[in-house]
């Protein structure tokens, strides 16, 4: 048992592994000041990898009756966390009821409200580096490694309707474990789409640089796994080699990225486009945000901006 101290301000909790590692600790501050969130922190929640219900419960029900805590951000525990905890919430929205996750927890009227923000905080940030009809254009394939919670939303983003005729001509979704392949294939079939989807298992770093390898030129390859963040490694082996033209994106903005060092070892050679995880970063905290604080937070335009420099002016000088 963890014994949770009642909040004394309005407080955000951070649910993940190594949450003091994490930018928002010093950024979350100068964006309270900005938003006018006033009296307002941030406190972090630490679990292992794929802990006991029990833990994800407690906190949960810590959050639910204390009337200072006003929510939380989920990370790498959305799908155990929400497996361990739906019958808790008052309401589920329908992005986390089809996903079986949980990325935010809010208050609202009286209930405890949990949330999956990912589809619109991967889609934002996913189109914000990638140019409108890439897809179309190019005819580009999609591979997400691993299948989590991030993998599930970006996917869903791609399959969506709204996305007819600029969606990759395929995705593959491999992961290290059976299970976790079964429960996104079952949700993929939920979401009723017709867009091709491989599912591989790929116990092992080889395993993925075969898929890679197989891929068409200017390609997206998402390290989604939480390798080089939450646990040391990434999900492919130096020996990869991208297709030309490709978009290598990692999830991740912190801790040892060498998925991201991987590519740029290839980068003069395949010409590729690599991007890490930081506007993901900056859309999937001020989606939070906004929700648990009740406060209008848009996507892009100005407020968007001065919140993305305050963020890279705390963290990078």
């Amino acid at each position: 048992m963890t014994d949770y101290a009642p909040a004394t301000q309005p407080t955000l909790y951070f649910i993940g592994v190594t949450t003091a590692k994490s930018s928002i600790m010093s950024v979350f501050p100068a964006w309270a000041d900005y938003l006018g969130l006033e009296n307002s922190v941030i406190r972090g929640i630490d679990f292992p990898l794929h802990d006991a219900p029990e833990a994800y419960r407690e906190a949960v029900a810590f959050i639910r009756d204390d009337p200072m805590s006003l929510g939380a951000l989920v990370t790498t525990h959305k799908i155990d966390l929400f497996n361990a905890c739906k019958d808790m919430f008052g309401e589920i929205d329908p992005h986390a009821r089809l996903m079986e996750e949980t990325s935010c927890i809010s208050k609202r009227n009286g209930k405890l409200v949990c949330h999956a923000k990912d589809p619109i905080s991967s889609g934002l940030a996913l189109d914000a580096f990638l140019p409108d009809g890439y897809f179309e254009r190019t005819g580009a394939e999609l591979f997400s490694i691993g299948a989590g919670g991030s993998t599930i939303a970006l996917t869903w983003h791609m399959m969506h309707s709204r996305r007819a005729g600029d969606r990759p001509s395929r995705i593959v979704v491999s992961n290290r474990s059976q299970h976790r392949i079964h429960d996104i294939r079952r949700i993929h079939r939920a979401m009723g789409t017709t867009l091709p989807v491989d599912y591989v298992l790929a116990p092992q770093p080889p395993d993925n640089d075969a898929i890679v390898a197989s891929l068409t030129p200017a390609s997206v390859v998402i390290n989604a796994t939480g390798l080089g963040k939450d646990a040391p490694g990434s999900p492919l082996s130096d020996a990869v080699r991208f297709p030309p033209k490709s978009v290598v994106w990692d999830l991740n903005y912190r801790g040892d990225l060498i998925f991201l060092d991987q590519a740029r070892a290839r980068q003069p050679i395949a010409d590729l486009q690599i991007e890490d995880g930081w506007i993901y970063f900056i859309h999937g905290w001020t989606q939070v945000i906004s929700e648990v604080f009740h406060i209008d937070i848009p996507p892009s335009g100005a407020r968007f901006d001065e919140i993305s420099k305050i963020a890279l002016n705390v963290t990078r000088g």
